[in-house]
């Protein structure tokens, strides 16, 4: 049986869902409000940098029916339980850096904006992702992420074009190079969840054999790939978008967003309302919240997912109930940051992104071994190009990791 175009989309929409989020609401937002178009050659590079490693995860799938994690056992089973000890080391702070920001839209959204409310409005969120999940599994995230992503999409790129028309200031387009330890933390924050996490491949492979389970239909190699490229060229086209929409509105402003996640939401939809009008405000409103819920909701379903397949290649039977066991875990994990955190949803954005840019090196290394090794069959194994920009990739990660270590 053919799949259709829209058929054939899933995974790599998923993909562009769990990346557009912190990453773009927030940090490259953040990027234009404090360094207008300077870092826009940092934005692209980690994007190309990045690309091969997040690609072999629906690659390594499509070859060989499995997902990134059996492939990393198979690499020696030291390196799954490093993988299990990063994982569960990093999966509640990546989840409540995503909860927060949504909690905040979600107050601007719908009322009650006291300090409280917050962790109210998180609780109430995470609760209702659990039942998505139950309700609609992997069939209805699927379905509903074409959605988000196209009503996102639509609305960010309104009001960039209208911002850029609307405005008379002239731009410095000269590029950056950010010095001292603040400028350069939040270098190593941006890089770090642009345009997602590295291990958001694991994610993604995953994914990829649920798409399969679902659909009764074996996904080719190359379909694979162009579902990915759909989503990863998204994530980059939007990521410059919330950068030059940053710049356009913040920049110079004497304006800085807050770090209380409701102030924060505040002010990123004003960005759109001051450049569209007034009367925008609820569906600019409704299309960042959507888009954060969505984040939510994937990184919900996703760190669990992974944490149940690992945890059976680790004892090698399945545990029954596992995903949930998992799901209540996470659950309450990030309830208890979230509840002893709340006052800083800055310090929560940073940590997560600069713990997911320390550990790039381990994620990259592993995934060219492994699509590259006598494990992924000949004929879909990248080629020489491919292979060189992530031989360059894996030095680009290295040695930003270790100048922001020697810098601190």
């Amino acid at each position: 049986m053919k799949k259709s175009f829209l058929q054939s989309l899933g995974p790599g929409l998923l993909f562009a869902g769990a990346a557009i989020g912190v990453s773009h609401l927030v940090q490259s937002t953040k990027a234009g409000a404090d360094f207008g178009f300077g870092l826009i050659w940092a934005l692209i590079l980690v994007h190309v940098f990045k690309y091969p490693f997040f690609q072999f995860g629906p690659r390594y799938a499509a070859a060989t029916g499995e997902t990134l994690l059996d492939g990393y056992k198979k690499l020696g089973k030291g390196v799954l339980i490093a993988y299990y000890i990063l994982n569960f080391a990093t999966m509640f702070t990546i989840q409540a850096a995503v909860t927060i920001v949504t909690a905040g839209l979600a107050s601007q959204l719908f009322g009650l904006n006291e300090q409280l409310s917050l962790v109210n409005w998180a609780t109430l969120l995470m609760l209702i992702s659990v039942l998505f999940l139950v309700i609609g599994k992997y069939k209805l995230l699927d379905n509903l992420m074409k959605y988000i992503i196209v009503i996102l999409t639509i609305s960010t790129i309104i009001a960039v074009s209208v911002a850029l028309f609307s405005t008379k200031d002239t731009f410095n387009v000269a590029q950056i190079i950010p010095s001292g330890t603040v400028e350069l933390t939040f270098l190593i924050a941006f890089l770090g969840w642009m345009p997602a996490p590295l291990d958001v491949s694991i994610w993604h492979s995953i994914w990829s054999i649920e798409k399969d389970k679902t659909t009764v239909i074996k996904t080719k190699r190359k379909d694979a790939i162009f579902d990915f490229n759909i989503g990863y060229i998204g994530t980059l086209c939007l990521g410059i978008c919330f950068l030059l929409l940053g710049t356009l509105v913040m920049y110079k402003s004497g304006e800085s967003f807050s770090n209380k996640g409701n102030v924060f939401a505040s002010q990123l939809i004003n960005l759109y309302t001051q450049n569209l009008g007034d009367f925008s405000y609820i569906f600019i409103a409704i299309a960042a919240f959507t888009t954060m819920f969505s984040t939510t909701i994937t990184t919900m379903d996703a760190s669990p997912r992974a944490m149940n397949r690992t945890t059976k290649l680790l004892m090698n039977k399945e545990l029954k109930f596992g995903y949930w066991f998992w799901i209540i875990f996470l659950f309450t994990g990030t309830f208890l940051i979230l509840y002893y955190f709340m006052d800083n949803m800055g310090l929560l954005v940073k940590t997560a992104t600069i713990l997911s840019f320390l550990t790039a090196p381990f994620y990259a290394i592993l995934n060219f071994k492994l699509i590259t090794g006598k494990h992924t069959p000949k004929e879909h194994q990248p080629g020489i190009l491919l292979r060189i920009l992530s031989s360059i990739g894996i030095v680009f990660l290295i040695g930003f990791s270790l100048w922001f270590l020697m810098s601190l």
